[in-house]
């Protein structure tokens, strides 16, 4: 049945691609497909097919975690953009405890730094 799908799809396309019938022809099967695509029965079918291949994935995982000695950790480490995205939090500084210090944000206003449109000036 996958197979019968997959060619008519790749038989539509390249009817659509080396059509010479021109863009009315275009038109008349792209407004079908939507139809097709936005009809309620093949929403239907679209979630239950997503939801049996998100099944098989997790079924697949757990398999291969169990199989495969040493997979779990490497499956449960973070991508190299999780990991850069953790490393930026890393290096936002955390604000200073309260052991007389102001945070620098507090010290500039309370001095009227002239550098800060809204403070008042009055020297």
């Amino acid at each position: 049945m996958r197979y019968r799908i997959t060619f008519a799809a790749g038989l539509a396309v390249g009817y659509v691609l080396g059509t010479r019938a021109g863009r009315r022809r275009y038109e008349q099967i792209t407004r079908m497909a939507r139809r097709v695509a936005d009809s309620p029965a093949a929403q239907e079918t679209a979630g239950l097919i997503g939801s049996q291949v998100t099944r098989a994935g997790r079924k697949v995982r757990t398999t291969i975690v169990d199989r495969v000695p040493g997979v779990h950790d490497f499956l449960d480490r973070p991508s190299p953009q999780e990991q850069t995205e953790l490393n930026l939090w890393d290096e936002v500084p955390e604000p200073r405890d309260a052991g007389g210090d102001t945070p620098p944000i507090q010290a500039e206003a309370s001095r009227g730094d002239s550098s800060d449109p809204g403070a008042s000036n009055n020297r």
